[in-house]
């Protein structure tokens, strides 16, 4: 299956998005297609053997949208050296032009350098290089242009086109309020040009009002471009409705005007200009604020974005190089000096310092590196000179990953947004009937064509598809956001939705609740066998085992210096220990189960081990030819931070419990010393995701905390899996939420962030809908039945931008977000 995110552009509200991911779901092959309307962003995860990326743009097209294309030119300036007479500069650009992938090739011989856009796919900036030097010059130190963020370039300048559009029709809005309404309000007794007069000079009066509202009319022209089109293809939207009310009220008054024009005088009331000019004018401000606010949603990912350094020192033939991020190639040895970037993802080959990867982790103190250590591109280089090689380029490295993990999340869809999907789906058809209904009923009750076309435009006018379509996507995408700023990096809107009903949660011990760096604190031996003798045995079988008990007593041994000796055999029992043959003797190294499953007398240390295991250390039996040799204790450091993460989750009302291979006196006593409500201890790394399964049989909502590989179908098998960032990646691919600072506190302000995020999108989903359940049948008349006021056009007009904004506007408050400390 392969799975792509594109750039939608054309969309006016939630209707589109609706258009969009039904004709995309059409497609034979396609497994999923959501569109985020605030992002503007379709992701669709497809069978790539039925279908193809054109397909998919063709049939996006063919409902009326535009796919944006991604560029893949890159920009770079060389200043050139050796240029005598714009002769040579012509020269340059000639021959860098001639190359395959290159666009533009421009020369300034005042400045001496020479700008060109190229695709790196094609042409490489040291094949641009070779040409200029071929050509009879030098090119010297590249300066590359900082990289453009795209999609804020473009919205950017749909922002300035809307507050263009808006400001003209503001300028021409003014003087037909003016001449429209200024002789009806009595007390202000505005002054018009006698040749204006519409009691003297109506025919003038009318083409004046003509003449005012034609330029935003023009200037509105996209709502009636994409409105009339939608209606046309059966799918109307919101501008639909807006091109329908205002068509309505301007080809009324110009029927009106026509009137008259062949002396009918009466239809002077009868003028609907301003009220179509005003529309269009506020309609332009809501959508230059809505647009302002969208921007602001994904300001997260847009810094993430920025962390990535644009150049890196490569050392290429013993000489440092500077080279564009583009040009770095895996394997690739990279110098970084203090305070610089970490330009891609890597391991330390020489040098010692520290690194500051509050970037990724969110962790502010910085962390020492040392060689064979791994950096992160757009950490920064704190104090010493590294070399490192490249493992990770471009896409591949973590900083990447986590943006398009951020992108993905912020582009699915919460279970909550389902019920506001179906409604928008079936909005504005409602809208139009009930327009066109309660119109019709109010000409047939006796009103006049007048007061019924009144009816008719505000109900069009003042319902709102954007709200609904803005309600859930914003507060996700500022959620998510705000998660991955303080290193919480939530999957999708289904994992943050769900989060918040987590009532259990069930942490793994080793690195997670502890440290995961044990140390040999006791060692027991039996008869005649030292201690030294019994490490020395234990961690010759131990060597190269990544389990933390087995490197713990590698580590004891590599202190005191013992020498390793050579294994006859190995065999790994998992979730008990192993079996080795060490010169002609079988050894036996494991937990309890193991011992008492090859029937091993443990009567001889039985106190000595039970008083272990009470004061939290973990007893590692060692048996030679069958026979009990001793016990080696390692003990696992708790995090500074459990306690008090622990105690958060309680206040929270949430159980904790905590899950383990070690032996239960072990886990007990570590379980004591957090605050732990329960332990489910000596189980097995298979038997984890049984152990989650339970819980939820006894009706509970479960969140899994863990960091190995054994951890993963437990993660899977949880209603939220949790994976700690310093992990393996696989739990953190299987995980729903990963905490990149290895930080238990964040635990708590993850299922926090999820209620705040929640609690934003039920506010947003209240207002949506209330404004429309409220609203439409105020403009249906409902109160004039009551006697009241029927709603002006105008009004419903600004009521309608305004809900749009209110919505985004809540939606951004969540950027206030504090996570617990």
């Amino acid at each position: 299956m392969q799975k792509e995110n594109l750039q939608i552009i054309g969309m006016s509200c939630a209707v589109c998005a609706k258009t969009i991911e039904r004709v995309t779901k059409k497609l034979d092959g396609v497994l999923s297609s959501n569109v985020n309307f605030s992002s503007e962003k379709l992701i669709i995860e497809f069978d790539e053997e039925k279908l193809s990326i054109p397909i998919i743009k063709e049939a996006i097209t063919k409902a009326g949208y535009e796919v944006l294309e991604k560029s893949k030119e890159k920009e770079i300036t060389i200043p050139i050296q050796g240029m005598t007479c714009a002769a040579c500069a012509n020269r340059i650009e000639k021959v860098v032009s001639k190359l395959e992938g290159v666009s533009l090739a421009a020369v300034n011989f005042a400045t001496e350098k020479l700008v060109t856009k190229y695709n790196p796919e094609k042409v490489r900036i040291s094949e641009i290089k070779q040409a200029i030097v071929k050509a009879g010059y030098k090119a010297l130190e590249i300066e590359t242009k900082a990289a453009i963020d795209e999609d804020k370039i473009r919205k950017q300048k749909e922002i300035k086109t809307l507050w263009t559009k808006f400001i003209i029709s503001f300028v021409f809005c003014i003087p037909l309020l003016y001449l429209a309404m200024g002789s009806m309000i009595w007390w202000l007794r505005f002054p018009i040009p006698n040749i204006l007069e519409p009691m003297q000079y109506p025919l003038n009066y009318a083409i004046a009002l003509i003449v005012l509202t034609l330029p935003i009319l023009i200037v509105g022209n996209k709502f009636y471009s994409v409105g009339f089109k939608a209606i046309i293809r059966r799918s109307p939207n919101m501008d639909s409705l807006i091109a329908m009310g205002t068509s309505a009220a301007v080809l009324y008054s110009l029927y009106s005007t026509y009137r008259i024009s062949i002396g009918d005088f009466g239809y002077m009331e009868d003028l609907y200009f301003e009220t179509a000019g005003v529309i269009i004018t506020l309609i332009l401000l809501g959508k230059s604020l809505e647009a302002v606010s969208k921007g602001k949603t994904s300001e997260a990912i847009k810094k993430l974005m920025g962390l990535a350094p644009k150049t890196a020192i490569v050392i290429q033939d013993g000489k440092e190089v500077i080279l564009p991020i583009e040009e770095v190639e895996v394997n690739d040895i990279i110098l970084v000096k203090p305070g610089e970037k970490i330009p891609v993802d890597g391991i330390v080959q020489e040098g010692y310092t520290s690194i500051d990867e509050s970037m990724l982790t969110g962790e502010s103190m910085p962390i020492e590196k040392k060689q064979g250590d791994k950096v992160y591109a757009a950490s920064i280089n704190k104090n010493g000179s590294i070399r490192f090689k490249a493992t990770k380029v471009g896409s591949d490295t973590a900083l990447a990953q986590i943006i398009k993990l951020v992108e993905d999340a912020q582009g699915t869809k919460a279970p909550i947004a389902q019920m506001a999907d179906i409604v928008a789906g079936y909005f504005v058809p409602i809208v139009f009937g009930i327009a066109l209904v309660t119109s019709i009923a109010w000409f047939l009750s006796g009103q006049s064509a007048v007061f019924s076309l009144t009816i008719f435009i505000s109900v069009l006018v003042i319902a709102c598809p954007c709200a609904l379509g803005l309600a859930t996507p914003t507060a996700i995408m500022v959620g998510t956001g705000k998660g991955a700023e303080y290193g919480i990096l939530i999957k999708g809107g289904e994992a943050l939705e769900s989060t918040h009903k987590i009532n259990t949660i069930v942490f793994d011990k080793t690195g997670t609740i502890t440290e995961g760096k044990p140390e040999v604190t006791d060692i027991l031996t039996i008869g005649e066998i030292s201690k030294q003798r019994l490490l020395q045995i234990a961690t010759s079988s131990e060597k190269g085992s990544e389990h933390p008990l087995g490197e713990a007593i590698v580590r004891g041994a590599e202190k005191e210096k013992l020498e390793m000796i050579k294994l006859d055999s190995f065999e790994a029992i998992p979730g008990y220990g192993i079996e080795v043959s060490i010169e002609g003797k079988k050894i036996l190294l494991g937990n309890r189960k193991l011992m008492i499953d090859r029937s091993i007398s443990l009567s001889k240390l039985e106190m000595e081990s039970d008083k272990l295991a009470s004061e939290g250390k973990t007893p590692m039996y060692i048996a030679v030819e069958n026979e009990l040799a001793g016990i080696i204790a390692v003990a696992d450091v708790v995090k500074e931070s459990s306690a008090k993460a622990i105690k958060k989750l309680h206040d929270m009302g949430i159980e904790v419990a905590m899950i383990t291979g070690d032996n239960r006196r072990t886990a007990e006593a570590i379980a004591k010393l957090v605050g732990i409500d329960r332990v489910l201890a000596e189980v097995l790394p298979g038997d984890k995701s049984n152990e989650v399964r339970k819980l939820q049989a006894e009706g509970k909502k479960v969140a899994m905390v863990g960091d190995g590989i054994n951890d993963a179908p437990a993660l899977v098998q949880a209603d939220i899996g949790i994976a700690i960032g310093s992990g393996t990646d696989v739990a953190m691919e299987s995980a729903d939420i990963v905490l990149m600072r290895s930080d238990l506190m964040d635990v708590p302000t993850a299922i926090q962030l999820s209620k705040s995020t929640i609690r934003n999108i039920k506010q947003n989903l209240f207002w949506a809908f209330g404004y429309n359940v409220l609203g439409i049948p105020v403009a249906a008349g409902l109160l004039y039945v009551f006697g009241g006021p029927t709603l002006n056009p105008i009004l419903a007009a600004g009521a309608m931008s305004l809900s749009s904004v209110s919505v985004l506007t809540n939606a951004l408050r969540l950027k206030g977000f504090k996570p617990y400390k």
